[in-house]
């Protein structure tokens, strides 16, 4: 049998096998992830402040996404429930970027498991 929880990260949380395989299991937040991992290749730098530093902002993932801003308001809800992404505001916007290490881990988790 599986574990369904992984280890501790090295920020002190378990991250739930069975919520990352549910997000992962829809199409656009795969997408929304592929964007986060790549921008450049997706977005203009000059449109996002001249870097993306600071992740992707919400209004440009929506753009792209071409859904309603609730729809992709819950996508990216599911995204950050699952540990796959981490959002930072600064001022009335807010950034996502990719949570690499827990990516990493589940991918990890997934070569030893299967």
């Amino acid at each position: 049998m599986l574990n369904k929880v992984l280890p501790l990260d090295q920020h002190g949380e378990s991250m739930d096998i069975d919520i990352i395989s549910k997000a992962l299991a829809n199409p656009l937040r795969r997408q929304i992830l592929q964007w986060l991992k790549e921008p450049e290749q997706f977005l203009p730098v000059q449109e996002c402040g001249g870097s993306f530093e600071r992740g992707v902002c919400a209004g440009h993932i929506e753009r792209l996404g071409k859904v309603a801003q609730s729809t992709m308001s819950n996508h990216l809800s599911v995204l950050q429930q699952a540990g796959l992404i981490q959002v930072e505001k600064y001022g009335q916007w807010s950034y996502f970027t990719r949570n690499e290490a827990l990516i990493q881990q589940y991918i990890e988790h997934l070569k030893q498991t299967l």
